[in-house]
């Protein structure tokens, strides 16, 4: 164990041992007849994902909790939803995203692979979180450790969010209860990796508070494959009335992770390192009425993505990339109930992005691209009703639109439309949404920069549109099982591409268009108390056929299995059909040669808790790919074989 690994596993020591003296002025101020919640040994929680939810307005998402997270050992936004059906990723290392290539990225059916631009947005308590100058998500943004929750929406709902195809949002934790909760972790294994988090809330009369933070790193499986997370989270809210509450939040991430480059291939041509940074804050103002509810949130997120070290056209010539983004704006919402059965919906969102970059060469040449801004006023409204009792028959019609106000280019309409028929047990919805995407500042950037010959074509530029047709049936057996099958159809049009010469220029146009349907289906059972199984798969049929990280089959599965009273056990598993990888690129025409051939994982992780005083304990010892199969989500790049995690989780 060399000493750079050792300073590592010091470090996240010293977090964890510092913690309860930071901690302590808090409880000081505590009344002594106040206790600390102690989380109790009971039952197992579902695997893999929470479940899958249909609101009032037939839109379908799905969650994976807090607990999910834990259960897989997940370190990081993709290893935590690469098991959730529908939902496929790439990497390179082991900690951390590379940003800068295919190295970091989630695909939601099929959706997501465009680069620049990207149908899936990633937010944070819905604040926009992405790369605005090359307008797609940089992984390593998304903090996992402050993460309540995880959202996935596969598809567009107009009255939730705007201008996007599908998004990835993580709900913030917050302390709702009186009471205190603290935690810590630190975790070493496999590849000189270390982990160390806290993770603090709590909650007296009408204030509470949170605070959590993290340290993820690891020299990777090969050679320049190391990464490290950094991030820091803080909230404090203030209930001024029985029915209105202001709170606001800070989110801080500082990043980076090397690209090892192609296996065999020349180490000149490794692309790199890309570090990520960013700052968060948001301010919302919340109300809770009898008939109706919502919130008012400012926000300002700034940060940076910086692809430092990549090789150029020129032998010999590297770049330094420095590229900054700034988002900020307001989203208002509020859900009416006025009526016995009723629920309206309206809200107004106004969103300001921006971004620039400065170029650094080898040979002392730079570039600068002094950065360009959007804005998109976004109204919006939806209405249902319920017929009937939710214990009997009923059906719950629904419609609503979203109206898009964009500064540089025409206005759009998100019109959507859903049923639900539901008798005691058993559920169907049906729905339509029009899904609405806008071109980000990748095209004047290109435009301006990359390929001046492009000139201002971008500015003929519009939307692009999907129309979403989703059909879903679920059946509860009691207690014992929830069963789900989901029919879904995309129709995409008017994707941007460049269209090269004959005849000169080369121009931006809407021309392109795709189609992706398929089914999905998934079964949690929960056969005694101590035993919960999931399984779900996933079957896409995309045109083109050639459409990346879109495999025509995958399936997950998992069991959480609570034994000898102490002793929880989680497995997991996923097999993902051959498919073709890389970036779809916007230029006429465009296909993939690139494939990697079918795999199949196995995880695990075994834990052994008990309590000490007030104190919860777990010792847990986590492995992942432990059939050692060979696997890779970029030729060339191959993944680790079978790899641990030990490590103590402590709570009170």
């Amino acid at each position: 164990m060399d000493s750079i690994y050792c300073r590592r596993i010091l470090y996240g020591i010293i977090c964890l041992c510092l913690m309860p003296f930071w901690i302590q002025p808090v409880q000081a101020q505590s009344p002594p007849e106040k206790s600390y919640e102690i989380p109790q040994i009971l039952v197992v929680g579902s695997p893999i994902i929470e479940g899958n939810e249909v609101d009032s307005f037939a839109g379908q998402k799905t969650t994976v909790t807090e607990q999910q997270i834990d259960d897989l050992n997940a370190q990081d936004l993709s290893t935590a939803l690469r098991r959730t059906p529908g939902v496929n990723i790439t990497r390179y290392n082991p900690v951390g995203s590379f940003g800068g290539a295919s190295g970091g990225a989630v695909f939601i059916r099929g959706m997501g692979s465009s680069r620049p631009g990207s149908e899936i947005k990633m937010m944070v308590d819905g604040i926009p979180m992405y790369m605005s100058v090359w307008n797609h998500p940089l992984l390593d943004l998304m903090s996992i450790d402050p993460a309540q929750s995880i959202e996935v929406y596969k598809s567009p709902q107009p009255y939730i969010f705007g201008n996007a195809f599908a998004v990835i949002n993580i709900v913030p934790k917050e302390k709702r209860e009186d009471g205190f909760r603290t935690s810590m972790r630190l975790e070493g294994g496999s590849y000189r990796t270390g982990i160390a988090t806290i993770d603090h809330g709590g909650k007296q009369d009408n204030v509470d508070y949170y605070l959590s933070g993290g340290y993820r790193t690891s020299d990777g499986h090969r050679e320049d494959a190391d990464g490290d997370i950094k991030d820091g989270y803080g909230r404090i809210g203030y209930r001024f009335s029985p029915v209105w509450r202001l709170s606001a939040f800070s989110l801080g991430n500082d990043n980076s992770a090397t690209d090892p480059g192609k296996e065999g291939a020349d180490p000149s041509s490794k692309t790199g390192v890309y570090q990520t940074n960013s700052w968060m804050n948001v301010v919302t103002l919340e109300n809770s009425y009898d008939l109706a509810k919502g919130f008012f949130k400012l926000y300002r997120n700034k940060g940076e993505g910086n692809w430092l070290n990549q090789p150029t056209s020129k032998t010999g010539i590297r770049e330094n990339q420095y590229n900054e983004f700034l988002f900020y704006g307001m989203k208002a919402r509020e859900t009416f109930h006025v009526w016995r059965g009723g629920e309206i919906v309206s809200g107004l969102d106004w969103d300001y992005t921006d971004g620039s970059y400065d170029d650094f060469y080898s040979n002392g040449a730079d570039n600068s691209w002094s950065g360009h801004h959007f804005t998109i006023v976004s109204p919006y409204a939806a209405i249902s009703h319920l017929f009937g009792e939710r214990n009997e028959f009923y059906c719950i019609p629904s419609a609503g639109a979203r109206y898009y106000d964009n500064s540089d280019f025409d206005s759009e309409w998100s019109p959507h439309a859903g049923v639900i028929f539901g008798y005691r047990q058993t559920e169907l919805h049906a729905g339509y949404a029009r899904g609405v995407i806008y071109p980000g500042l990748d095209v004047v950037v290109l435009s301006e920069k990359v390929n001046p010959a492009l000139k201002d074509s971008w500015k003929n530029l519009h939307a692009e549109i999907v129309n979403h047709y989703e059909i879903g049936i679920s059946h509860s057996f009691g207690q014992l099982a929830t069963a789900e099958v989901t029919w879904f159809y995309d129709d995409g049009r008017d994707r941007y591409v460049i269209v090269p010469p004959p005849p000169p220029p080369p121009v931006f146009a809407n021309i392109e268009s795709y189609r992706t349907q398929g089914i999905e289906a998934s079964i949690s059972v929960n056969p005694v108390q101590n035993v919960s199984l999931f399984a779900g798969v996933t079957y896409l049929d995309p045109n083109p056929s050639d459409l990346p990280y879109a495999p025509d089959i995958t399936w997950s599965a998992g069991i959480n299995w609570r034994f000898l009273e102490a002793f929880k056990l989680s497995l997991d598993c996923q097999y993902i059909d051959d498919m073709y990888v890389d970036s779809q690129a916007r230029r006429l025409n465009a296909t993939n040669n690139l494939e990697v051939h079918d795999y199949f994982l196995l995880n695990g992780k075994i834990g052994y808790s008990f309590l000490w005083n007030r104190i919860r304990a777990e010792i847990f010892l986590a492995g992942e790919n432990l059939t050692n199969a060979a696997y890779e989500y970029m030729p060339g790049y191959p993944m680790p074989g079978i790899s641990g995690m030990m490590g103590i989780k402590l709570s009170f």
